[in-house]
């Protein structure tokens, strides 16, 4: 528990030196917007390699990343499960170039509101047509596009339940999707968890990247982009049901 609040202080605080000090600096240092925010991004990541990192020496946590090779290119729309508070640290830590999509909520929460600003993260402001614009020209840039269909975390009951919101942008963008899996055993910062409420015993994450998924049949099999978004939805719901656990 000791371990655990260390490491929610930790990411509190360096949020805030994130934002009063490195932020400012490439503010002043970098003029060219994208240049800038293109170290924001390296700087986000170091960080949250750094942070993982932490938790582990602390004992909080151990992990296991597989196919990581798979994430070395660009443009990628990456899809993944969310069991837990962390999940998105994981995949910012390991992703290049990424990008994701943020509750306009965090663009004013005094932790967060440096990073996700300087590294011009895409705000959602309620969804629709001009989200999915945003995403798919973050796609055309060549970032790493990550996104979490289920929109929160699993709920502890381990039902999946998907928004169409990323199939719509993988059909209407033409792009495939790099599936991630992430499991956590013994399960823990899940939905509606609180902190303090460690496991018996350390925390295993295992983030295993799949093949990519064509999305072509989808599109060439329905009558319009509706209708192959609700099927790739329904297909991905079974992909992310079916695949877990990813380890005994």
């Amino acid at each position: 528990m000791l371990a655990t609040a260390v490491s929610f202080a930790a990411f509190g605080v360096g949020g805030l030196l994130l934002r009063i000090v490195v932020f400012p600096l490439l503010n002043l240092l970098v003029w060219r917007r994208a240049r800038r925010v293109a170290l924001a991004r390296g700087v986000i990541r170091l960080t949250f390699r750094a942070y993982i990192e932490l938790m582990r020496a602390l004992g909080v946590l151990r992990y296991e990343v597989r196919g990581l090779e798979k994430l070395e290119r660009g443009g990628l729309l990456i899809l993944a499960n969310h069991p837990t508070l962390i999940d998105t640290i994981f995949l910012m830590a390991f992703v290049k170039r990424a990008d994701c999509i943020v509750k306009a909520d965090l663009w004013d929460n005094p932790f967060m509101r440096g990073p996700v600003r300087a590294a011009g993260y895409i705000r959602n402001d309620g969804g629709g047509v001009e989200l999915v614009a945003d995403c798919l020209a973050a796609l055309r840039r060549g970032d790493n596009l990550i996104i979490f269909p289920e929109g929160t975390r699993t709920p502890s009951c381990g039902a999946v339940s998907l928004k169409r919101g990323a199939a719509n942008i993988a059909v209407r963008g033409a792009r495939d999707i790099t599936p991630v899996l992430i499991e956590c055993q013994p399960p823990t910062l899940g939905k509606g968890d609180k902190w303090w409420r460690v496991p018996p015993r350390q925390a295993r994450f295992t983030i295993a990247v799949q093949d990519d998924l064509p999305i072509a049949q989808f599109i060439a099999a329905a009558d319009s982009e509706v209708l192959a978004a609700r099927r790739l939805t329904d297909h991905l719901q079974h992909f992310f049901t079916r695949r877990q656990p990813i380890h005994a």
